[in-house]
């Protein structure tokens, strides 16, 4: 595409907003990353106006965000951050898929000096259905990044503007899939216009270029895994994973941090063997409240999921 003045750039992952399926009424048996990134901008009427001085479309993946890999992160990361540098990009949009979109938007909020916007936007259903949602995200997407003022990294779906701390998905098939729990969406986009509530989220920008070079040069990302505390809960997985040589267990607790006492024993044992232990809680909303005496350590309001990213970007050498 023709790039002028204060461009945007998009990049594409894949995703259901790039899916296709066989015949116009299937919502659910797509299969996700048909389209390319070009041909979903040239699909949406008045997108390019919408930007203003134009757009510049990069495939960096092309895949179902079940499968979300290390290496597509890195390379996300990377390409935001030259993006971010080049005093020719007003901000960046980025087509995700829906499944693991919340993890991605809170590992790029967690190395990039996000002092423009970083815009990850999506779609429920697919770019064949008979209503797709995914050009009006996009519109949208596109206007979150050309707002004056806008900076950090947000995920933009069914007109709501969400921070990338506390976005979570929360529905298996509505179109608004997405909610940031009880803090709240940043805003809304309506006619093209943004109407903030909160605050933009501010640019982690004290760590980012050590970490986005550690990224860049991975070879081993830390193992990390996840697991979770409910009722009958064994300490067997814990002591397998820490056989296995884990380096980092991040617990999905039930209510404020409470643990089975079997599964309790187990991760503390896991943590005097030297593996990092994190607790968080399996509750949509609200976050650990740290008690004193609390031998594993909570996750400071983070998800199970986005705990995880922040212990294996701490674990990285």
């Amino acid at each position: 595409m023709q790039v002028s003045g204060q461009k945007i750039v998009v990049l594409g992952t894949g995703g259901t907003i790039a899916g296709k399926a066989a015949t116009p009424g299937d919502n659910i048996g797509y299969t996700a990353a048909q389209v390319s990134v070009e041909q979903l901008l040239h699909a949406v009427p008045g997108l390019k106006a919408a930007a203003g001085g134009g757009l510049v479309a990069e495939q960096i993946a092309q895949m179902d965000s079940k499968d979300m890999e290390f290496s597509v992160w890195s390379a996300l990361a990377k390409c935001c951050a030259i993006a971010l540098a080049d005093p020719e990009v007003r901000g960046v949009v980025i087509t995700h898929g829906t499944d693991t979109l919340e993890e991605t938007a809170w590992f790029l909020h967690s190395v990039l000096d996000a002092h423009k916007p970083v815009v990850l936007t999506c779609a429920m259903r697919p770019a064949t259905a008979l209503s797709p949602d995914g050009p009006q995200n996009l519109l949208d997407a596109v206007a979150v990044a050309t707002t004056a003022g806008a900076h950090g990294v947000v995920v933009v779906a069914a007109g709501v503007v969400h921070g990338a701390q506390r976005v979570q998905k929360v529905h298996p098939y509505r179109v608004d899939a997405f909610n940031s729990g009880d803090a709240g969406p940043l805003g809304w986009v309506e006619e093209g216009t943004v109407r903030l509530a909160q605050n933009w989220p501010s640019a982690e920008s004290g760590q980012t270029q050590g970490a986005i070079e550690k990224i860049v040069y991975c070879t081993q990302w830390p193992r990390v895994e996840v697991v979770m505390s409910y009722a009958g809960a064994t300490g067997s997985l814990v002591d397998s994973l820490v056989r296995d040589g884990v380096q980092g267990i991040v617990v999905a607790a039930t209510g404020n941090g409470a643990l089975h006492h079997a599964l309790e024993s187990a991760l503390i044992r896991a943590q005097r063997a030297g593996v990092r232990v994190v607790r968080s809680t399996r509750c949509p909303e609200g976050q650990v409240l740290p008690k004193p005496g609390d031998v594993l350590p909570d996750s400071g309001g983070l998800s199970p999921v986005k705990a995880r990213i922040a212990l294996m970007l701490d674990l990285l050498p």
